[in-house]
């Protein structure tokens, strides 16, 4: 990535029981989650990002915009930087009505066509029939819906968003859900998302940043970070991966989707999605198991051809993590080392594939 096309971050910062430092060239367009348990340093990274806390000798750079560089004597105060903030609470004015909070900031902007842009925001957010309510007749997914769309109003150069479903219930997260993925895919501005929940992380990222004990365990495209074995990454109940694929057909007699993927195809849980439909699929490598042969007398109905790329010891010394290539696609399977044995696996081995369960991500 060259600077025009990334967002550079290099941030040091420390406190009596605290010590956050990564340095970092991220996407300058998609979501970057930056992901990690509580107390790992992901708000404080995105607040160093919108100059609320300074670091030591930080780099800050959005584009061909540098916001901080210390050796340079470069900082920029939070007034002047060309950002959209997101918080877990919406932050709404409870005295204005919906049109007058997403308009409020509007003066202060230096960017020109605020009036579409504004206009887009309300149309990409569903937020039209809100207009004239006041933030006390909405609900969790609403507020929050108006408030990213306050932040978009004045087309700023990057959205933070800290963890903003997590003040919802299960519902309003599913509800506001499709909402973000759809900015994602129409919006060309860089986005860092905080979230410790997996499944935001696995609808939402393009990029993962992984954070552990305010240092970067893990950096990259998010395919490729949860189909690490040398250090797994694990997201919710279970080390997993992600694949992207496109409904191919449909069973109606059986209620099942066919989602070919580059690698193979497997069949799902049918949701009425049409064809040609882009999906992700998650796969987790509990749900993974390996034959030597191809199986036909199983009630698993997903198997594929694949070779084993490396094979690494799991967190209990009676596991195995196994990395499979399946064309250009990766997976992974959780086995016992007696089966390893049993069977004679090693790396490089050609072995067949069953998955028994699938996550659609639509």
């Amino acid at each position: 990535m060259t600077a025009t096309n990334e967002l550079r971050i290099r941030v040091a910062l420390e406190r009596s029981d605290f010590q956050l430092k990564v340095d970092l060239s991220l996407p300058f367009r998609g979501i970057t989650v930056l992901f990690g348990p509580s107390g790992s340093g992901k708000t404080t990274l995105l607040r160093c990002v919108a100059g609320l806390e300074r670091s030591q000798n930080g780099l800050i750079r959005v584009g061909q915009d540098l916001w901080q560089d210390d050796p340079c004597g470069v900082f920029m105060p939070t007034w002047q930087r060309d950002l959209g903030y997101v918080f877990q609470e919406a932050s709404l004015f409870e005295h204005l009505d919906v049109q007058q909070n997403v308009t409020y900031g509007l003066k202060r902007s230096k960017n020109p066509g605020t009036a579409q842009a504004l206009a887009h925001a309300i149309e990409l957010l569903g937020i039209a029939h809100l207009m004239q309510r006041r933030p006390i007749g909405l609900s969790g997914g609403e507020r929050q819906r108006v408030a990213i769309a306050r932040a978009l109003a004045t087309q700023p150069q990057l959205l933070l968003l800290d963890e903003p479903l997590a003040a919802l219930d299960y519902a309003r997260r599913q509800e506001i859900l499709p909402w973000l993925e759809k900015m994602r895919d129409e919006l060309s501005m860089p986005m860092l998302y905080v979230t410790h929940s997996a499944d935001e992380v696995a609808r939402l990222a393009d990029h993962l940043v992984v954070l552990e004990n305010g240092a970067v365990k893990a950096d990259g495209p998010v395919q490729d970070v949860l189909a690490r074995v040398e250090s797994p990454v694990i997201v919710g109940e279970d080390s997993g991966v992600l694949l992207h694929g496109r409904v191919t057909q449909r069973d109606e007699l059986w209620h099942l989707a066919q989602v070919e993927f580059p690698g193979g195809s497997l069949w799902v849980r049918d949701n009425a999605m049409p064809l040609g439909k882009r999906v992700r699929l998650r796969v987790l490598a509990k749900d993974v198991s390996i034959t030597l042969n191809e199986t036909h007398d199983t009630s698993i109905q997903n198997n594929f051809q694949g070779k084993i790329e490396a094979l690494v010891a799991d967190v209990h010394p009676s596991q195995v993590l196994a990395r499979i290539r399946c064309g250009e696609s990766i997976i992974l399977a959780r086995v016992t080392q007696r089966a390893i044995s049993t069977l004679k696996l090693s790396e490089g081995a050609d072995i067949w594939a069953q998955v028994k369960s699938v996550a659609v991500i639509e």
